[in-house]
């Protein structure tokens, strides 16, 4: 039983920081935040909410300025403030914007924050495992191995929840009448506003822009006109 210890109490320690984690996302987001009241943008997001036979999506705006979206652990789903000021100097549209919460939508209705909570424990755990094996093979470094390995997982099954909520954020613009090109152009947008040296692809916690577009056009050559 004692040598099951250091895996049972990575897992505890995972589950707790996670929780602790998304409480307090929860309480900077409501300190930071306000219901969006934009016209134009709440016409294309009920839309959406028809889609998907609700009476309302709420949407909040992060009072940040990056240019971002995400989905709450508690559901919510939020858009910066930098991307709405994006839309006002008409870099952006509002259907490009609509694709983000399309995409965070997607993320709510997969359950990918609760997918994540698990990932974040089984990823404590095979770091825990790694160091212990490794670091008796390798003293000294085994560690930092057992970090990049793990680190290369979580990058993996983060990407591939990506790609689940474009998909799911293509069906849904594509019932709505919107269509996917607001996701295609926005990706193109975003690669070149943040153009620049970045870690190998396999290390990155979400596609390249190149990848997720392809994906997109093979969605819709699938799908009937």
């Amino acid at each position: 039983m004692l040598k099951f210890t250091p895996i049972l109490l990575a897992v505890l320690l995972a589950l707790a920081m996670y929780r602790v984690s998304a409480w307090r996302t929860g309480r900077m987001l409501d300190r930071q935040s306000t219901l969006l009241d934009d016209p134009t943008l709440t016409a294309q997001i009920d839309r959406l909410a028809r889609v998907l036979d609700l009476p309302k999506i709420p949407v909040y705006v992060y009072e940040i300025d990056v240019v971002n979206g995400l989905a709450a652990p508690d559901g919510r789903v939020f858009v910066t403030r930098g991307f709405l000021d994006k839309m006002k100097l008409g870099q952006v549209t509002a259907a490009e914007i609509t694709s983000v919460v399309a995409h965070e939508l997607g993320h709510v209705a997969l359950g990918h924050s609760r997918k994540r909570m698990i990932d974040f424990a089984g990823q404590n755990v095979l770091r825990t495992v790694l160091m212990l094996v490794i670091g008796r093979l390798i003293p000294g470094i085994g560690v930092y191995i057992a970090n990049a390995l793990t680190q290369l997982l979580g990058a993996r099954l983060s990407r591939n929840d990506e790609f689940e909520a474009d998909a799911y954020a293509a069906a849904l613009l594509t019932k709505a009448g919107i269509g996917t090109d607001a996701q295609v152009t926005l990706f193109e947008k975003l690669e070149r506003m943040t153009s620049g040296p970045t870690a190998p692809a396999w290390f990155l916690s979400h596609p390249k822009a190149a990848e997720r577009i392809a994906a997109i056009r093979a969605l819709n050559e699938k799908w009937p006109s």
